[in-house]
């Protein structure tokens, strides 16, 4: 299972983001709120697959799992 989810000091100064972007995770869930599909999110950011999208969102949910 690979790990969508990666932070690192020298990328966005260690924010979470979606592995092999500079795309935060705060970004991802702030568009889907404001009501973007993950096709309208991938379109707006190229450097996201439908892939990384939904892999973010699967590890999330079973973090909030874990977290229960």
């Amino acid at each position: 299972m690979k790990n969508w989810i990666v932070a690192d000091k020298e990328h966005l100064g260690g924010t979470p983001r979606v592995r092999d972007t500079r795309i935060s995770v705060a970004l991802l869930l702030e568009s889907l709120a404001a009501g973007m599909t993950i096709s309208e999110i991938v379109q707006a950011y190229p450097s996201l697959t439908e892939e990384a999208v939904r892999g973010v969102l699967a590890e999330l949910a079973r973090e909030k799992e874990k977290a229960a």
